[in-house]
């Protein structure tokens, strides 16, 4: 099942300019949803999106360590409650959760997953999600 799939991007102003594409993932049964790669320049878009979804977010899901994502999530979790950030290991950077390769990041109540992938190359600790439900990586 498709479910929700938002694709937003960080263009030239306003915004942060960064070229970041950062995804809404949501589950229509449970209306959980989880954001990858949000910008902090964007956290206002991108929580208005959420919100006219009807969808309450769970994970912010970062696939690697640049500031504005980092930061990003940082804004996020200021503004929700209960909202748990994840990002590589390797990585070094500060979250809730810390994934290595091959680690199952499960949401919406166990329904859907998203499997963690290293790939390494543009920063350290970079990391792919792949939904087996939708046939994409992130």
């Amino acid at each position: 099942e498709l479910g929700v799939l938002v694709q937003l991007f960080d263009g030239l102003a306003p915004g942060g300019g960064s070229s970041t594409y950062t995804y809404i993932l949501g589950d229509t049964a449970s209306k959980e949803c989880i954001i990858i790669d949000p910008v902090l320049e964007q956290v206002d878009r991108d929580l208005k999106a959420i919100d006219a979804l009807g969808l309450t977010p769970t994970l912010a899901v970062n696939t690697h360590c640049h500031a504005d994502h980092i930061t990003g999530t940082g804004a996020m979790k200021r503004r929700l409650a209960g909202l748990s950030s994840l990002i590589s290991k390797a990585s070094g950077a500060k979250a809730d959760r810390h994934l290595k390769p091959g680690e199952a990041v499960r949401w919406a109540g166990g329904r859907r997953t998203l499997a963690a992938l290293a790939t390494p190359g543009h920063t350290p600790g970079c990391m792919s999600f792949f939904d087996d439900s939708i046939g994409c990586v992130f």
